[in-house]
């Protein structure tokens, strides 16, 4: 996992509301046991027709947006459990989804697999897609460690909430078993029963 300070790039726009998980990585893409490969199906039935052939309409197929956020509407992620739509969107190269609204387990999922998700309010949410219309190359700024989100094109602002745990695995770039082990020193310290602040 890469450690995650502060990231500003351009901007993925999905304006459509309530996507669930089975429009993020089609449930036939789902046999699969290893992540590797999940981002070439993400938005599958979405991205491309029955004869495999890319849908012009569809952003992701469209050159003009291309960035590290992606920005959906309200309600992402909901629908099954499945950790795979966390997969297929790291997989396809996002770091962060900005929306209004997430599904609580796919928002720990997306952490799990070193996405971060940013809640924003339904006006910020508005602002940003206003701003992508009129400029394809707007960026937005997520800093992490001070939990803010800025729209470059208008300079506005807001806080975002991350579990205190989540957001340390981010900035140092640990997964749960790394944090663990950067624990290890004080875990073999209270195992001993040298630590003098620790229970008895």
């Amino acid at each position: 996992m890469e450690k995650f300070i502060t990231l500003t790039s351009a901007i993925v726009p999905l304006p459509i509301e309530n996507v669930d998980t089975d429009q993020i990585i089609p449930a036939r893409f789902l046999k699969a046991t290893s992540k590797e490969g999940f981002g070439d199906n993400l938005f599958r039935d979405w991205r491309y027709d029955k004869n495999n052939q890319p849908i012009a309409g569809f952003v992701l197929n469209n050159p003009t947006y291309k960035g590290e956020i992606l920005v959906a509407g309200k309600n992402f992620g909901s629908g099954s459990s499945r950790e795979h739509a966390a997969w297929a969107i790291a997989g396809y190269g996002f770091k962060v989804v900005v929306s209004s609204f997430f599904a609580d387990i796919f928002k720990n999922n997306a952490m799990n697999s070193s996405v971060l998700p940013v809640v924003v309010s339904d006006a910020f949410l508005a602002e940003i897609f206003a701003c992508v219309d009129k400029d394809p190359k707007m960026t937005l700024t997520v800093d992490l460690q001070n939990q803010k989100i800025t729209n470059n094109a208008t300079g506005k602002s807001e806080s975002f909430a991350i579990n205190a745990y989540k957001k340390e695995c981010f900035l140092n770039g640990f997964d749960d078993i790394d944090y663990l082990l950067s624990k290890k020193d004080k875990i073999e310290e209270y195992e001993s029963g040298d630590c003098g602040a620790c229970p008895q």
